[in-house]
């Protein structure tokens, strides 16, 4: 191989791996172009086949024109037999040969003409099966490719959320909450401790003191009355 023959095939590799790069970013402008050249395809097959459908239908009516044409002649022949017309006969009967030998070649074809006409149709149907199975499988691909692209970035953020950067920024965050937090709970408890406080309570204690004494003395003062009240009822009985 020489050096230019090289340099060619190096080329045409390189030239391969872009159209390749190329197909792979961009898949469903691959699947159109494939489908549109299918269709393309399919519309030539159609032409086609319709030729073979017209000459199966042109055979056809020859057939039933000369099948006419020959129940016709079966019906004179007898007649000019009867008559005596030996020169119409003779006519009819050449007519009759002529017709029988096309009958036969147009019968031949027929069938063949009809046996192409089918297979080409059911062609043309398989092949339009085959642009509408290439269509879904385009759908089917491209929902793929959609699922698999939304998973790669959801996949990314995750992992760009990951970083230590985010990660010492979050805890310097919570540390600085939690500081705020003790300085509040700092200055409750320091509140709770002062001078201040304490005499409050004492206060509170000593007036709760107070009342509960002269709660009890009530209670004395009542049960005396209530006494002297009893005393009194069981002197005059």
């Amino acid at each position: 191989m020489g050096f230019f023959d090289r340099i060619g095939n190096l080329w045409n590799g390189f030239w391969g791996l872009w159209i390749s790069d190329k197909e792979t970013k961009n898949p469903e402008a691959v699947y159109e172009a494939a489908i549109d050249e299918r269709i393309k395809k399919h519309r030539e097959l159609k032409k086609a086949v319709s030729g073979i459908v017209y000459l199966r239908n042109k055979i056809s009516g020859e057939l039933e024109t000369k099948e006419r044409e020959m129940k016709d002649v079966n019906v004179q022949l007898p007649v000019a037999l009867e008559s005596g017309d030996d020169d119409v006969a003779l006519v009819l009967l050449a007519k009759k040969n002529e017709l029988e030998k096309a009958l036969e070649l147009l019968k031949v074809d027929q069938e063949k003409v009809s046996k192409q006409a089918e297979d080409a149709k059911d062609s043309l149907v398989s092949f339009q099966g085959e642009i509408e199975k290439l269509k879904h499988e385009r759908d089917e691909m491209l929902t793929k490719k959609a699922t698999a692209e939304a998973r790669i970035q959801i996949q990314e953020t995750l992992d760009g959320l990951s970083t230590d950067a985010d990660i010492k920024a979050l805890e310097n965050v919570r540390t600085h909450i939690n500081k705020m937090q003790a300085e509040a709970d700092i200055g409750t408890e320091i509140k709770e401790d002062s001078l201040d406080a304490r005499l409050a309570k004492v206060k509170a204690k000593a007036h709760d003191s107070t009342a509960r004494s002269q709660l009890d003395e009530l209670k004395k003062q009542m049960a005396a009355r209530n006494a002297a009240v009893e005393g009194a009822v069981k002197k005059t009985m």
